[in-house]
């Protein structure tokens, strides 16, 4: 079953997140393995994941020089948002110092929560034409934002591609959606395609942002470990240039930190809703055939059974440990498992690790003044995504040995 706020999106049936495995899920799948998410396109984009740090670097050095705090989430989103605007449609979005960046932000995040609230329209269908939570009333205009937005970039695409048939005009991801749409028997159009752009970055931005954003929260509350992540990166790579993908595999304790910030708060703290297609035996009890199935991931990733110290932030666990996010190991699963794993993954994981390298690097971050780190607030909030309840606002103190790009 679709929750009731995702139905309330222009052509709900056409989303990849929500939808049942039919034939056009899986045509939307292989499309996103093969064309987005595949090592070797991942790798002929690992400039523009560079220049994305990098400009996200150079935001906040412009900060720090001016002595102001820095809002962790909103610079990382920004950062996401025009990394994906970028794959997708081959322009930046947002400028990280416009207040557009806030409205995508607030946009996604309100789609995100009520997604993920509890809603009586979910469990009592026939209540659902009275919306009494006001759950579809107060989703839909962010759905139709997006939609206007996406629809501009669409339609002005069309009309470059109508003015110059003999070549791409710029070879991205919506390129190759429009080339489906051209299939007649591909079941693509221009009303489908939206929702997977939608779907696209809604994941895309939040979940990414919020993962870096955890991060360097748990970080600040214990400056030895944020301590330890800049030595390793400084003694690996130094300090004269800056971060790259291909230095992740020098950096062991930065992966571990983001393992471990991903076991704590996974991004998506429920995985997305299940259906048994028939009666399933599980553990003794019997799963009857159409029941919605959640996965509690949060909960799974502080199982005592599991993890030593499960409360406590110790990447240390994932230095000597084979476990991995990949889906193979049901006591940590981030991304979810089987065919329904996030196809965002590869990107992801490069992308958060990219950005909290680049972050640290350069800076020697602290709280704002007067704040204790036992003073730092760790509450969450719940949606489809788990967010920072009480945004990260840091300072970044700039080295005299600084990184310069």
């Amino acid at each position: 079953m679709v929750p009731d706020a995702v139905t309330s999106q222009p052509n709900p049936e056409a989303t990849l997140a929500w939808v049942q495995s039919d034939n056009m899920w899986r045509n939307k799948r292989r499309i996103l393995n093969t064309q987005m998410f595949t090592n070797q396109k991942l790798d002929s984009l690992q400039q523009l994941r560079h220049k994305k740090a990098e400009q996200l670097v150079c935001h906040i050095r412009k900060l720090s020089e001016n002595g102001s705090s820095v809002d962790v989430g909103r610079v990382a989103f920004a950062t996401m948002l025009n990394l994906v605007s970028r794959t997708i449609f081959s322009i930046d979005l947002v400028d990280p110092e416009s207040d557009m960046a806030q409205e995508f932000k607030d946009l996604v995040w309100t789609i995100n929560e009520y997604a993920g609230k509890p809603n009586l329209s979910d469990y009592f269908p026939v209540l659902k034409w009275l919306d009494l939570q006001g759950v579809r009333r107060h989703v839909r205009p962010a759905y139709i934002r997006l939609h206007q937005i996406f629809d501009q970039l669409i339609e002005k695409r069309v009309q470059d591609r109508a003015s110059s048939r003999k070549m791409k005009v710029a070879g991205d991801f919506l390129d190759v959606l429009l080339d489906q749409c051209e299939d007649k028997g591909s079941g693509f159009d221009r009303k489908t395609i939206k929702p997977i752009i939608v779907d696209l970055f809604v994941a895309g931005s939040d979940t990414s942002a919020i993962t870096t954003e955890w991060a360097m929260a748990e970080l600040l509350r214990k400056p030895e470990k944020l301590n330890k992540v800049r030595q390793e990166i400084i003694q690996q790579i130094g300090t004269e240039r800056a971060v790259k993908e291909s230095d992740m595999d020098k950096l062991p304790y930065l992966q571990a930190v983001v393992k471990e910030t991903m076991r704590l708060h996974p991004a998506v703290s429920l995985l997305l809703p299940h259906k048994a297609p028939h009666d399933v035996q599980v553990l003794g009890f019997t799963v009857p055939k159409d029941s919605q199935i959640f996965v509690n991931a949060w909960a799974i990733g502080r199982d005592s059974k599991y993890w030593e110290k499960p409360l406590e932030f110790l990447p240390e666990r994932f230095m000597e440990s084979s476990v991995d996010y990949k889906g193979r190991d049901f006591e940590y699963i981030p991304f979810g498992a089987g065919r329904r794993i996030c196809p965002g993954m590869p990107l992801a994981i490069r992308m958060v690790n990219l950005m909290l390298a680049s972050i640290i690097q350069p800076f020697n971050w602290k709280l704002p003044d007067g704040m204790e780190r036992e003073e730092l607030d760790m509450e969450e909030q719940f949606g489809v995504a788990l967010k920072k309840a009480i945004p990260l606002v840091a300072i970044p103190c700039m080295e005299e040995n600084k990184v310069m790009f």
